[in-house]
């Protein structure tokens, strides 16, 4: 019988980011494999479903869709085998004391370093954040049975700032059975897009860097295409208006419509140097489109250079505008291998490995 688990988290729908698509996403396998996973997260616009509880928040006022609440612990979650927590603020810390009252095994998951957030602060204070939030988390994170990373490259990072809690590779891992090649040309003509298309969809955040997908574009015959938004997107739009490249902004896209986004494009950008994973680049590869992506962070592991898409040096845009001009001509045969890797990036197979994960710490605690 799996065991219990009690999933505890500051983000969550109707947000939607990479933590809440990997909690809703494993929380649905789990429970088709028989087992039960509560969510606690905070209250907002979305109405709870089964074994989902919210808990009084406020919005935060520095980052738009980000709300904060205490470590508030439902009483209906209380008799789990472990605990998860998924972020390391008010919601997360719930979680610790659950796990810590109750003797319960305490899993923490690190997805977004906490200094990322600082980026929304003054330069002065940010610098004092960031160094203030990298060393919390190292103490939130040393409190843990385990940790779990979505890339070798987040380990990696963990084990060079001092983490010594034992720490597992687990990838987020996508729905395979929806991000497949699909009607992409239903897609280009539906939002009148023609030519070859260059594009990103996502969160428009200022730490992602996607203004270079417009400059590595320039000289390139190519459209720019953005689906989703953010705090960036009002800079974008005037950089936009500034260039001589074509660029089209789609905003929020429905994930119903998000596998035949990325099937339209010929390669799709991805700039970021901050990622743990790179959820997107793994939906666009597993629909056959290439990715261009920095070599550095989550995206030196997620993007096989060569095999998934292409790499190019942190802040080059040079270089990023060659890697697009060599995954346009490797096109077909990374199209190939992007879809012979399909499995590999399947949600089954991550939660293949997080049972294992939980399996060995209950075996660990009960030994």
């Amino acid at each position: 019988m799996r065991p219990a688990v009690a999933v505890f988290t500051d983000t969550y729908l109707p947000t939607v980011n990479g933590v809440t698509y990997t909690i809703e996403t494993w929380r649905d396998r789990w429970r088709a494999r028989g087992g039960r996973m509560d969510v606690v997260y905070p209250k907002s616009g979305h109405v709870p479903g089964d074994r989902e509880f919210p808990v009084f928040s406020l919005p935060f006022p520095f980052y738009d869709g980000f709300r904060i609440a205490g470590p508030l612990v439902p009483d209906t979650v209380r008799d789990v085998d472990l605990v998860h927590s998924h972020t390391p603020f008010g919601i997360g810390l719930g979680g610790y004391r659950l796990a810590r009252r109750s003797e319960k095994p305490f899993v923490a998951s690190f997805h977004t370093p906490t200094s990322e957030y600082a980026n929304y602060l003054s330069d002065g204070l940010a610098t004092v954040v960031s160094r203030a939030a990298d060393r919390y988390e190292n103490a939130y994170l040393g409190r843990a049975d385990h940790v779990i990373t979505p890339s070798p490259s987040a380990r990696d990072r963990l084990l060079d700032r001092g983490v010594d809690t034992p720490v597992t590779v687990v990838s987020n891992g996508i729905d395979t059975d929806r991000f497949r090649p699909t009607d992409g040309p239903a897609f280009r003509e539906r939002y009148d897009l023609s030519g070859t298309l260059v594009g990103y969809t996502g969160r428009h955040g200022f730490e992602k860097r996607l203004s270079d997908v417009i400059t590595a574009c320039e000289g390139l015959d190519v459209t720019v295409v953005f689906g989703g938004d953010g705090p960036a997107r009002a800079d974008l739009e005037a950089q936009a208006a500034e260039s001589d490249v074509d660029v089209r902004f789609l905003g929020f896209l429905d994930r119903e419509e998000l596998p035949a986004f990325y099937t339209a494009l010929d390669v799709f950008a991805h700039p970021s140097p901050v990622e743990t994973e790179g959820l997107v680049a793994l939906e666009a590869a597993a629909c056959g489109t290439p990715v261009v992506a920095v070599d550095a962070g989550g995206l030196a592991d997620t993007v096989r250079d060569g095999e998934t898409g292409v790499h190019y040096p942190p802040g080059d845009i040079g270089a990023f505008r060659a890697a697009i001009g060599r995954a346009l001509d490797d096109r077909s045969s990374l199209h190939e291998t992007c879809l012979a890797r399909r499995d590999a990036m399947s949600v089954e197979h991550a939660v293949d490995t997080l049972e294992a994960v939980y399996d060995g710490i209950l075996d660990g605690a009960n030994t």
